[in-house]
């Protein structure tokens, strides 16, 4: 499965790159290909192309705070969650995403 996603806390800091880096691993780890931007208080981080969207199966927005680019995902299956749900059970919520 093909999965992008934005991952954005309300500091902008470590939940954001946290809930990142363990969402990436789940899903690598269970063989998915995977692609998180970040925004934050650096600005947005490792953003996602119109390909990127394109190709991708479902979206994940894993955010505290209202993201920006909300309307880059129209037509696509998106799954938000809260970033600390992603730091305790990124595993479970990579697992559920499969039964989507």
């Amino acid at each position: 499965m093909k999965i992008v996603g934005i991952a954005a806390c309300t500091a902008g800091i470590a939940h954001t790159y946290i809930a990142k880096e363990k969402l990436s691993k789940a899903a690598e780890d269970r063989g998915h290909e995977i692609h998180i931007e970040t925004q934050g208080l650096a600005g947005t981080q490792d953003a996602l192309t119109q390909q990127d969207i394109d190709a991708a199966d479902i979206v994940i927005i894993a955010a505290d705070i209202k993201v920006n680019g909300r309307e880059r995902f129209k037509d696509k299956k998106v799954v938000e969650v809260p970033t600390s749900l992603v730091v305790k059970s990124p595993t479970k919520l990579v697992e559920k995403i499969e039964q989507v």
